[in-house]
Parts: structure tokens; C-alpha cells; sequence
């Protein structure tokens, strides 16, 4: 646990991890479990170095694979595999450690995944992580530690299918062993599980886990590490050597500073190359007229790029990077970027309104920061994206609850970038009422305002999209003059003679109900609305 080829705080953690637990099997006080959360933020502390320290690694290779991608391809592909097994294993341990605070303090997995260590009200509790990592018996084991250990013998076949021999014999894997060890208090070898979960409290346990994800991380480092030594550097210097432009950002608030790193891909930190800014001729090499007054600054290689945009727009910038050569010649390497300054602007979006109407073509606006609406490709699922003058007609699918808006753009490199889908919800357009001579509900009228009813209507207030929705059959029903109830029908908005003739013969006091109304919806089918009740003044 502190042998093998490590680094002098690593070997420390593991000295002190060896200690905690021997005194954690001696029954101590609970000032031995508050060191075991020490340990775990020290552990933790330390995955997050190891995992900036691997991205240095695959940040070296992304570079390599672009410069000679026929050279690198193979070993940038194992290096890619390695880091997605990396990936999965620490998630999954991850995961168990959640599992284990979840049981131990009586909480959803959700809120457990966020909970720190040192919040655990039973730090020593014993008998849950046993549980959830072993099992009731030691001697069979049924606990979450069986598929632990039979993922890392699974993540070790992977390092070492990737591995020459002479690579094998260099690479320490023994801190991802998951060999049984001798425990003198049973006087006897215990299994892997039995001696890394059993018995052991809640904090030991989670501790234990962080530093499995931290031996994962050093194991990745060291195989990256080694199979990016088999691509030559060497060679790079001499054939595949290239000017490289990299910006944060090429999308710039005006105001703000703009930043770029100027730098060959093959560099040395040693001997700083001179920046050019201006015109370049790329048939000789050479700064057309006369140079850019605008200086960079070169340090350990790389020279900074800054600048205050003053204008908005695309703004484009060249050079040369002039290198000294072995034999103390120089060669120029020329380079071009841009980037876009735009005027300060902010989106308000209101989260609870994210909604399509089913049937109704619903307009759309699109816009990404950085990007001209004419790089943009917009299209859709469960709906139909159109293009409708400078925005988007969208026409949900009918039948669906949800739909995605998917939005990518082109990059300034040709390539393209893909932004999370936006998710809309799709629902149907609100029933509207029935009104007649422009009123609903219950209203009171003259006879003479009645006797000029022609037609009746549906109408949706407060609705954005100007829809209409007409009638295909209502009644008119009042009482007559017997008292009995009469009823017309009609098969359209329009009033028949009959109805007309019930109305000519109303008096004051008497009712007349346009009840029974259905209307014709945006998505085709028939509805029943409410009616409109009249009483004659």
C-alpha cells in the first residue's frame, strides 16, 4: 500500500492508512474514526491532483494525434479506452460510496451522493457497510465488494491487454491487487473483501473506497503516461511541427479582454520562439508590408494574445511563429485565427413556460451566443422544425407529451458543435366558450337584441395564437308558453328558421339556452364548449 513506484505523499497516505486501521482493530477511541475523515479529504485532495495530472496527459496526446494523427492514432485510441474504463470504475465506486451513507443515514441515494463524510451521524457504525460490502457471513461473501473486486480484476485486463511486455514489467499495479492478505488476529489469509470491509465502521470503509478511486487514477496516469512515451517526440520536432491558435473563447463581450495562447505544437520551454503579427505571405513566409505594432509575450514557449476589441464583428488576426533551428537557422510558421465581438446581451427565459401547442404551428425564435443564425442547424424530435423567415415554425407530433428542439452550429474550424437539446412540453390548445352578439355566460338583452341573432361563435380569451374555431351543430332551447321545454337543433354557427321563430315569439323573463355546442378544434376533431344563457329584459 506505500511500496512500489510512488510519490512521497502517496507512500505517506498509505503508511498512515496502514496505522489507522491497525489501531481501528484495537477498538480505540472515536478520535481514530475523525482520523479516518482527515484521511478521506486528504485522499480526495489528492484524486483531484491526480485527475488534473491525467488531463495534462491526455491534453499532450489530443496534440500529438492532431499533428501526426497516422503515428498517434493507435496509442491515442488505447489511451481514450483506458481513460473511459478509468471513468466507469471510479463512477462506480463512487456510487457504492454513496450506497453506504444512504443505509447508513437513512437517506435517498440523491441526497447521499452530495453528503459529505464528516455529516454521517454514524461514523462508527460497524454493522451497515458490513452488510451492503459482504454479507452476514465472511466466509461468503454476497455483498457489493464481490462485484467490486471482480471490476478491477476486469479494469486490470484492460491495462495490461494495451501493454507491451516490456511495459508489464514496469507498471505497479499493486495497488489494485485483489489478492487475499494475512490478518494476524485470524492467523490465517482472509479473502480480499473479508480484509477491506470486514468489520471495519462507516468512515474506515468510505475512506478505503476513496483510496481504491485513488490507486484507479494513479494506474491510469502511469499506463497514459507509457504509452505516450511510445509515441516518439522526437520525431514531431522534425516532421509534423505546426503553429497552433488556442482561445478559451472566439466569442468575446465587448468590453471584455480577448485571450489566445500562441504557440508551436513541438515547443521548447527553454528557448522562447519570436510572435509576428501582420500579413502573411504563405508562399514565402513572410510579413507582407510592415509588422503589427501589437506585441506578445512569449514565456516557457507560449505567447499570450491580449487584446481589448474595440469594434464588433468578426475580427481576424495572423502572424508568424519564428522558431530557431538546430543547424541556428530560422523558420517561420504561419497562423491565422479570428474571433467574434459581440455587444452585451442577456436571454430571459421563463423555465415554466417552455410549451408547444399540439395542432398549431408555434413561432420560434433561435439564437446561440457566438454564432451567426445562418451556422445554425435546427431540428427537432416529437417535433417539426420549419424555417419561417428569420425564425422557425414549430409543429409538435400529435400524441406526445414532450418533444426536443436540437440545435448545432458550425464552428470556425468546420467542424461542428452540439448543444444540450432544449425540452419543450407539448400541450393542447384550452376549450373555448360559446358566445353569441359577443357575449358568454349568463346575460340579459332586449328581445330586439335577440331577434337579431344570426349566428353564434367560440371564443378563447386571452390565447396568443389567433385561432378560430367554428361551430358544427348546437341547440336553442327555452320553455314555451305551456311551460314545457322545446328544442331546436342546427347543424352549423348559423340560426335555422325554427330557432329564429322561437326567438320572435320570446317575452320578458323568459330563457333561451345555446346549450349542446361543439366546435371544430385546431387538431381536427369536434368539441364540446359551454353555452351561452340569455334572459329577455
Amino acid at each position: 500500500m506505500a511500496g512500489g513506484k510512488l510519490p512521497p505523499r502517496q507512500k505517506m497516505i498509505g503508511m498512515m492508512y496502514l496505522v489507522l486501521t491497525a489501531l481501528l482493530a484495537m477498538n480505540v477511541s472515536k478520535e481514530i474514526i475523525q482520523a479516518f475523515v482527515v484521511m478521506n479529504t486528504g485522499l480526495e485532495n489528492t484524486n483531484k491532483n491526480s485527475m488534473n495530472k491525467n488531463g495534462i496527459l491526455y491534453a499532450a496526446f489530443e496534440s500529438a494525434n492532431a499533428q501526426n494523427p497516422a503515428k498517434t492514432h493507435k496509442y491515442f485510441e488505447q489511451a481514450n479506452l483506458i481513460k473511459k474504463n478509468s471513468n466507469e470504475l471510479v463512477d462506480y465506486i463512487k456510487e457504492l460510496k454513496a450506497d453506504i451513507i444512504a443505509h447508513a443515514q437513512l437517506i435517498s441515494l440523491k441526497v447521499a451522493d452530495t453528503f459529505k463524510l464528516r455529516n454521517v451521524d454514524k461514523l462508527d457504525d460497524y454493522d451497515t457497510p458490513t452488510h451492503f460490502m459482504v454479507g452476514s457471513d465472511p466466509a461468503n461473501i454476497t455483498g457489493k465488494s464481490k462485484d467490486l473486486r471482480q471490476k478491477i480484476e476486469e479494469y486490470k485486463k484492460v491495462i495490461l491487454s494495451l501493454l507491451t511486455e516490456k511495459d508489464k514489467a514496469v507498471i505497479n499495479l499493486n495497488g489494485l491487487s485483489t489478492e487475499g492478505s494475512y490478518v494476524v488476529s485470524e492467523e490465517k489469509v482472509v479473502s480480499w473483501e473479508q480484509y477491506n470491509f470486514y468489520h471495519l465502521p462507516v468512515a474506515a470503509t468510505y475512506a478505503n473506497l476513496t483510496k481504491m478511486q485513488n490507486d484507479v487514477r494513479n494506474a491510469e496516469g502511469d499506463v497514459v503516461n507509457l504509452l505516450l512515451k511510445n509515441v516518439s517526440a522526437a520525431d514531431f520536432k522534425f516532421d509534423a511541427i505546426t503553429a497552433k491558435v488556442i482561445a478559451p473563447s472566439s466569442y468575446v463581450i465587448q468590453g471584455e479582454d480577448y485571450n489566445a495562447d500562441v504557440f508551436v505544437a513541438a515547443f521548447s520551454t527553454t528557448q522562447n520562439p519570436t510572435i509576428i503579427l501582420g500579413t502573411v505571405d504563405t508562399v514565402h513566409n513572410t510579413i507582407i508590408g510592415p509588422a503589427d505594432s501589437t506585441t506578445i509575450k512569449v514565456t516557457g514557449g507560449i505567447g499570450r494574445y491580449n487584446i481589448k476589441p474595440t469594434g464588433i464583428g468578426l475580427v481576424p488576426w495572423e502572424g508568424l511563429i519564428r522558431v530557431q533551428a538546430p543547424d541556428g537557422s530560422h523558420k517561420n510558421y504561419p497562423f491565422k485565427a479570428s474571433y467574434r465581438v459581440a455587444p452585451p446581451s442577456v436571454s430571459v427565459s421563463p423555465d415554466k413556460m417552455n410549451v408547444f401547442y399540439e395542432s398549431v404551428e408555434n413561432p420560434v425564435t433561435v439564437s446561440a451566443a457566438g454564432f451567426a443564425n445562418e451556422d445554425l442547424t435546427v431540428s427537432g424530435s416529437g417535433v417539426q422544425m420549419v424555417k419561417s423567415g428569420k425564425g422557425y415554425i414549430a409543429r409538435p407530433a400529435l400524441g406526445q407529451t414532450t418533444c426536443k428542439v436540437i440545435v448545432s452550429a458550425k464552428t470556425a474550424g468546420g467542424g461542428t458543435k452540439a448543444f444540450p437539446p432544449q425540452v419543450f412540453r407539448i400541450k393542447q390548445v384550452p376549450t373555448p366558450v360559446g358566445m353569441v352578439l359577443s357575449k358568454t355566460g349568463d346575460q340579459k338583452v332586449t328581445k330586439g337584441e335577440l331577434a337579431n341573432t344570426a349566428f353564434v361563435q367560440a371564443y378563447l380569451e386571452g390565447f396568443d395564437f389567433e385561432l378560430n374555431f367554428p361551430v358544427v351543430s348546437f341547440d336553442l332551447t327555452t320553455a314555451g308558453a305551456s311551460g314545457l321545454l322545446e328544442t331546436k337543433s342546427a347543424s352549423s354557427q348559423m340560426l335555422t328558421q325554427d330557432q329564429k321563430r322561437m326567438v320572435a315569439k320570446g317575452h320578458a323573463g323568459q330563457r333561451f339556452s345555446f346549450e349542446n355546442m361543439r366546435v371544430k378544434m385546431p387538431n381536427g376533431k369536434t368539441k364540446s364548449v359551454p353555452g351561452v344563457n340569455f334572459t329577455v329584459k
